[in-house]
């Protein structure tokens, strides 16, 4: 009887789950399958194609794709200076008063020419001991000759002959030493024997030919011999130009590289330059070095604290890589594209990678084949068209 009831309810139970287990198998056979890794990829990520008519196409400008030349144009900003190997600043070699001043700014003076007289009483006592060492000197060598005669007819004791030679190297030496004194004074031998003649006037000549820039100085005025310049001369027949070099491009750059600058002053006209000079230290907030430029300056246009533009051609580092102009690449999304024409009127959207250049065109590294024929001016209508609804 147990046995019976045991088997009953074993078989009521599995009649029960037969119609779970049918819908559940139903339910599962009306679901659709689930999405696969192999579907299509949503729509947005192909290439959009644009259409443009005739009238449209003759608004834009297409041009082929080309290969990077073999040089490639870096622009630093700088501002000139003058060139400090050509710049005399005149200072007073002795307290003094400023007499016959024959220069004032903007004047051109040639080496040699006189700009002022001082008048010292230090330069009257140099040309006094030049003048008394000259006569001791004189005396020392008539007194020498005497003893010497004197001691040959031995009138003379040899200890006397010795006390004229030594008397004779002293005012010899005295001698020197004025003529030195009047030599770093500025004057020459001629005028050193002059003695009296040049009294206390010194003329002050210009060491370099140049143009004056700077006068601290009147008629008349005291002057010490301390390190403020009275004169500032400048040769500008070169200038220099002092310019920033960013960071990446410092291992492209080497002194004696040749540059073409411009200024604002004269847009038209280009001097040449020559990297002279690259700086040892780079500016941690910049991120750029100084560097210094030699350059010619006809006519005296380039003056100090005008605003440079340099242009250096050095070689490119990707030589045969494809070019585009900036204005052909606009970026979207953190992406860079560029339209391509695909057939007459027919353009897709094509991405590509770009390398930082320099210059109105950019490298591209990856997107475009050569002689790819790429929208150059017009971009702008083709997004707009794009936007429309004008793509396919």
């Amino acid at each position: 009887m147990t046995r019976a009831i045991r088997i009953f309810s074993v078989a009521a139970a599995c009649a029960a789950a037969m119609p779970l287990t049918a819908c559940r198998h139903d339910a599962a056979a009306e679901s659709p399958a689930p999405a696969t890794a192999t579907a299509d990829p949503p729509a947005a990520q192909h290439d959009a194609r644009v259409h443009l008519d005739d009238a449209q196409l003759a608004k834009i400008t297409i041009e082929p794709a080309s290969a990077a030349s073999g040089d490639e144009v870096i622009r630093a900003t700088g501002t000139v200076e003058f060139n400090a190997d050509r710049v005399a600043r005149i200072l007073s070699p002795v307290a003094g008063q400023v007499q016959d001043l024959r220069v004032n700014v903007g004047d051109d003076v040639k080496q040699g020419s006189t700009l002022f007289v001082l008048s010292s009483r230090e330069v009257a006592a140099a040309i006094a001991d030049r003048v008394a060492s000259q006569k001791d000197l004189e005396l020392s060598e008539k007194t020498y000759a005497m003893t010497q005669d004197l001691f040959a007819h031995e009138a003379a004791s040899r200890m006397a002959l010795q006390q004229a030679e030594n008397d004779l190297a002293k005012a010899r030496a005295k001698v020197a030493q004025a003529e030195e004194v009047l030599h770093v004074l500025g004057f020459d031998d001629t005028a050193a024997g002059g003695g009296r003649a040049l009294a206390s006037r010194m003329p002050i000549h210009a060491p370099i030919s140049g143009t004056v820039t700077e006068r601290t100085i009147t008629n008349g005025q005291f002057v010490g011999n301390d390190s403020n310049a009275l004169l500032t001369i400048a040769d500008l027949s070169t200038v220099w130009v002092q310019a920033d070099i960013f960071e990446r491009d410092l291992h492209r750059i080497a002194a004696g590289l040749k540059a073409d600058v411009t200024t604002a002053a004269y847009p038209s006209d280009h001097f040449s330059a020559t990297v002279a000079r690259i700086g040892t230290v780079v500016d941690a907030q910049t991120r750029t070095a100084k560097m210094r430029f030699v350059v010619a300056n006809p006519g005296l246009r380039l003056k100090p604290g005008m605003f440079t533009t340099a242009e250096l051609q050095v070689p490119t580092e990707s030589p045969g890589a494809l070019t585009l102009p900036m204005k052909a690449v606009f970026v979207e999304n953190g992406h860079s594209y560029a339209y391509v024409e695909s057939g007459h009127g027919m353009f897709v959207r094509r991405e590509i990678e770009t390398q930082p250049s320099s210059g109105d065109r950019v490298r591209v590294s990856r997107g475009l084949a050569p002689n790819d024929r790429v929208v150059s001016d017009g971009v702008l209508l083709l997004r707009a068209r794009e936007s429309d609804g004008s793509s396919q």
